[in-house]
């Protein structure tokens, strides 16, 4: 992947991390301001806003701390192939010198 496909995947992954984290505030804005009027004796609006909370904060971790995070995906599953070809070919070459000792 050349530098300017990798910098607009990074540049896309800020934006969508902008906008997880401006619906998260919206929305929690919201679901905090009808829990405080309709209900301020018996307050919930905290679970989900805890609960999103951890999922923009992960979100966040993984776009400026991971930036190639969705690259690494892919490099992962990729060299996680590339271990097990090289344990079939280590294996398939111990099967082979097996078959040469037993014929010798």
């Amino acid at each position: 992947m050349d530098k300017y496909e990798l910098a607009k995947k990074r540049v896309e992954a800020k934006i969508g991390f902008f906008i997880h984290l401006a619906i998260f505030i919206l929305v929690n804005s919201i679901l905090a301001a009808v829990d405080i009027l309709g209900s301020p004796e018996k307050l919930w609006f905290y679970w989900p806003l805890c609960g999103w909370g951890i999922g923009v904060l992960l979100h966040g971790v993984g776009v400026y701390y991971h930036p190639a995070s969705s690259n690494n995906r892919l490099s992962f599953k990729e060299s996680l192939i590339e271990k097990e070809l090289k344990a079939i070919e280590r294996s398939q070459k111990e099967q082979l010198n097996e078959a040469g000792d037993k014929k010798e």
